[in-house]
């Protein structure tokens, strides 16, 4: 009596453990690469600098969170600080003007208010902020 042997197949082969790899190489990637836009030229954004003096002098412009404005401590008109700021930019060119935004202030209170003061001739405006709990 001849018994044949059944024929061995080979089993076939699992793409799970493909699948598993491409997955885990999709979710490295998305966590390692960059999603954002770059742009075309190097862009080298602002440092800050913590703990260091305030240059002495200037001037110190104030911005409430209703987007009041004060100069050296007393509430001003917006025409009235920027006239005022003119004048003592005229009598020194080279005068610091702090600014000091509470930190709920809109940024278009902000911004076109920095470029403002830069168009009456401020070389140096400096933004001052502080960290949470105000230390």
């Amino acid at each position: 009596m001849k018994l044949r042997r059944p024929e061995t197949r080979t089993p076939p082969e699992t793409i799970v453990a493909l699948i598993d790899v491409v997955f885990f190489l999709l979710v490295f990637f998305m966590l390692v690469g960059r999603m954002d836009a770059t742009a075309p030229f190097e862009v080298q954004p602002p440092l800050s600098e913590g703990g260091a003096d305030l240059p002495g002098g200037g001037a110190t412009v104030s911005i409430g969170l209703d987007e009041e404005l004060a100069l050296e401590g007393t509430l001003v008109s917006r025409a009235g600080l920027l006239a005022r700021l003119e004048e003592r930019l005229a009598a020194e060119p080279a005068l610091p003007v702090r600014l000091n935004a509470h930190g709920g202030a809109p940024l278009r209170a902000l911004l076109p208010l920095a470029a403002e003061i830069e168009a009456l001739g401020a070389q140096d405006i400096v933004l001052i902020v502080t960290r949470e709990g105000g230390g």
